[in-house]
């Protein structure tokens, strides 16, 4: 009936699959296998334990990272990267999730910064924030 919530739709790249080339995905897409290529998902996407994906970019709802990542990263909500989880490349999304272990080697912006709410200073008092809002001891700061 047209009140019913249409199922999700699940993209699954199979371990021990690979898939080259750009692809865009509606629904949830799953990948165990390997994807080359640009990666454009309209729902969520999880990158599991064998998973790798290499290319440009990737964009999704939410990324949940359990594999390998190669690709700058563009989420619009929450990114979460479990202790076997790796990222090389960029990621900007809206809330970060990262596991003890996790291996990062990139950058993390806020794609909402507007929306951030800071800790007051108290939370941390020893520290200082610079404009590009990096933590920093308060004597760093000073001189």
């Amino acid at each position: 009936m047209f009140w019913q919530k249409r199922p999700t739709s699940l993209t699954h790249i199979a371990d021990k699959s690979e898939f080259q080339g750009d692809i865009h995905v509606e629904g949830s897409f799953l990948v165990s296998g390997v994807v080359h290529g640009n990666v454009e998902v309209i729902g969520d996407m999880e990158i599991g334990q064998t998973g790798l994906v290499e290319g440009p970019e990737i964009h999704a709802q939410s990324l949940t990272i359990h594999g390998v990542v190669k690709s700058r990263i563009i989420v619009d909500g929450r990114v979460s990267i479990s202790r076997t989880g790796r990222i090389e490349g960029d990621v900007t999304a809206k809330e970060y999730d990262v596991a003890p272990g996790a291996v990062i080697e990139g950058h993390f912006s806020s794609s909402s910064v507007a929306e951030a709410k800071a800790l007051p200073m108290s939370v941390y008092p020893d520290m200082a924030i610079r404009s590009d809002a990096e933590f920093v001891s308060r004597e760093d700061y000073r001189s």
